[in-house]
Order: C-alpha cells, then structure tokens, then sequence
C-alpha cells in the first residue's frame, strides 16, 4: 500500500494550482491509466544571481500516487536551477516518498516528464540551448502525446474547455 508521506502528499497537496504567466509549462499524460499533470514555474535569482526556480506549482488529474509524485516534485525542483531540476529522477521521487507500490512507479515517471517538458517549455521560449538529453525526452513525451491524443480524443476536447474555463475563472 501507500507510505504515510504518499498520502500526507496526497490529502494535503500544498503546491498545487497554477502560476499565471509562467516562465515553463509542461503537460504531460499516460495513455494507459489516463493521468494527466500540468507543471507551471516562474524563474528568480539565488544569493548567487544564479536562475533558480521560484515559484512552481502543479495540477493532476489522476490517483493518489500521481498528486503525491506531483506534489513532491515540486518540493524537490523549488529552489534548484534548471541544470539541477533536470538531475531529478523517477528514483529522487520514489525514495522522497518512502516507496510507491510497483504499479504506481510510471507515476514518477509522469512527474519527472511534467518537469521534463516545463523546462523545455522555457528554453524554447527563450531562445536558450536545449540539452542533447532533453530533446531526446521530448520527443519521446511527444510520441506518447499523440498516442494520447488519438485514444482519449473526445475527453481531451472537453478536458481542455473546462481547463481553459477554470484558468480564466476571477479568483
């Protein structure tokens, strides 16, 4: 079953909601389980003058183990610069947690995708160098995208209406 910090990460998800005008955006899915997060951050400087991120929030729509890996890695990327947030693994994300049931690991992998594309999100918007490594991530979570988008197209049109709706809902 879950550990206790899966479901305090789950039942109290601190970091969750979106970040207006946000310096990286990431969306991802699963074409099996259905899962969908979207990763929103906003850049500062460190002591340093170093890029870091500052602010960085997520929303899920999936199961327990989805929201809890969201939330933690939002915790574990906060305060990092890209080239750190990158270093993030599926196993950071697991062994932050105290462990995920076997069936539940390709939410991690979700999670650290969610990141994956945020990050390119803001170097293709900024015109900065994307790492080998990083192209490669996503053109595979594009692949799986499209996998997505064929199997849950419907559910997709009307997932991104009430999104859209919500985002610009006054608060």
């Amino acid at each position: 079953m879950y550990t206790n910090k899966v479901l305090k990460y789950f039942s109290e998800p601190k970091n969750y909601g979106q970040i207006k005008n946000p310096d990286g955006l990431g969306k991802v899915g699963n074409p099996i389980c259905g899962d969908v997060m979207w990763l929103y951050f906003k850049l500062g400087k460190n002591k340093k003058g170093e890029e870091i991120i500052k602010d960085i929030k997520f929303e899920t729509f999936g199961c327990v183990a989805a929201i809890a890996t969201s939330n933690m890695i939002v915790d574990l990327a906060k305060g990092k610069t890209i080239k750190e947030a990158l270093k993030i693994s599926k196993e950071d994300i697991v062994k932050a947690l105290g462990g995920l049931p076997p069936i539940k690991l390709h939410c991690s992998v979700l999670a650290v995708d969610a990141l994956t594309e945020a990050i390119y999100d803001y170097l293709i918007h900024h015109k900065k160098p994307i790492p080998k490594e990083l192209e490669k991530s996503h053109e595979q979570i594009e692949k799986e995208k499209k996998i997505i988008k064929q199997k849950y197209k419907s559910w997709i049109t009307t997932e991104n209406k009430l999104h859209k709706k919500a985002k610009n809902k006054p608060r």
